[in-house]
């Protein structure tokens, strides 16, 4: 027993016609329409990674102050949504800065409060900026395009 209401079809579907398909002439305008944000390449986001080698810690939550590179050191990107963090996507390469592995464990997986975390990270930025500037050779008008 057949329970749908759909029977076989008696007339066969028609196409369209050629005046309601696009022509080509108004694919390539809207193939032109389109325009993606510029994505950063690997070789300017590197240049604000390699920065971060062979730099002491900035965050010193877990460790103490040093003025000797830990080899532990790597760059810690910032995890607030204002500086480009968004779901599965890190922050832009701009936000990072030097942390030491017990500090950056603490800083993307540890319990502390959320004002704390966001705190400590704005003042290891505000300390690492005028360094990396100086180590990259960023002036002042250029960093902010970035």
């Amino acid at each position: 027993m057949k329970r749908s209401g759909f029977g076989p079809r008696k007339k066969p579907m028609s196409r369209g016609s050629w005046k309601t398909s696009p022509t080509a002439a108004t694919l390539k305008q809207r193939k032109a329409m389109k325009s993606r944000a510029k994505k950063p390449t690997v070789a300017e986001g590197s240049r604000y990674l390699a920065a971060c080698r062979g730099e002491p810690c900035y965050l010193n939550v877990k460790c103490p102050w040093t003025d000797w590179a830990d080899p532990t050191v790597v760059d810690c990107h910032s995890n607030q949504s204002i500086h480009g963090k968004a779901g599965a996507l890190k922050a832009k390469h701009w936000f990072t800065v030097p942390g030491c592995a017990a500090c950056h464990e603490w800083l993307d997986r540890s319990g502390a409060p959320w004002e704390e975390k966001c705190a400590a990270f704005n003042a290891a930025l505000a300390r690492w900026q005028p360094r990396r500037a100086r180590k990259m050779g960023i002036t002042e008008g250029a960093e902010c395009s970035q």
